[in-house]
């Protein structure tokens, strides 16, 4: 089910964060709305949305800054991995559903940029936060977070329907947003037979990077 999804940019390195409204209650998720929220803020007032949750998707300061701006306009705190709304009662863990107006989120865990990194499914779209860029993915150390990662997103990610709309955590890609289908054409860190592959990719990016003209 299509999911109304409005971008917004929020300073720090290109971050981006997102609002993902149901189309017929109006019910809002924000997610990753920081460093700066006032956009997103914005936004709300503007459309007379109701901030039903925000979500982080994980706790890197970039992602979670402005955490205490968005609970004092909102009265929603926002939720990381392994937290539990106070509304619902439901925990912030692999699989979780928060009911969204007709639609849900979905908590999906993709350890790897860090351990505490998710995805969230909202109909059709994918907010990948820091573990899926376009053309890209996060960054990792080159042993244990880069063998999480591979698994999030052989196991995970690519397991969703190739025409899951991608909404990064930084617009550092040709675009600022993809699709499943897409990615897995054309993302060189997917195309990687496997996790040596992926892991020697991560160590010498900046050389292939060079050799295909990617900025």
């Amino acid at each position: 089910m299509a999911v109304k999804v409005r971008s917004f940019a929020t300073g720090g390195d290109r971050n981006l964060g997102y609002a993902a409204v149901d189309r017929g209650t109006g019910m809002t998720t924000l997610i990753d709305p920081s460093p700066d929220p006032r956009p997103l803020l914005a936004y709300i007032g503007e459309e007379r949305l109701t901030v039903q949750y925000v979500f982080v998707t994980h706790g890197h300061p970039d992602h979670t800054a402005g955490g205490e701006m968005v609970l004092e306009a909102t009265g929603r705190r926002p939720l990381p991995f392994g937290d539990r709304d106070k509304v619902t009662g439901t925990a912030v863990a692999h699989g979780a559903r928060f009911p969204l107006g007709g639609l849900h989120v979905q908590v999906l865990h993709t350890p790897g940029h860090t351990s505490d990194s998710i995805c969230l499914l909202v109909g059709d779209a994918l907010f990948s936060g820091d573990t899926l860029f376009v053309g890209k993915v996060g960054g990792t150390d080159s042993g244990g977070e880069a063998m999480s990662q591979y698994r999030s997103l052989h196991d995970v990610v690519l397991s969703l329907p190739d025409d899951t709309r991608i909404f990064p955590g930084h617009d550092y890609g040709q675009s600022p947003e993809s699709t499943i289908g897409a990615e897995r054409r054309s993302n060189p860190f997917l195309l990687s037979p496997d996790l040596d592959s992926f892991i020697d990719l991560k160590r010498n990016w900046g050389a292939y990077k060079k050799l295909h003209g990617i900025p």
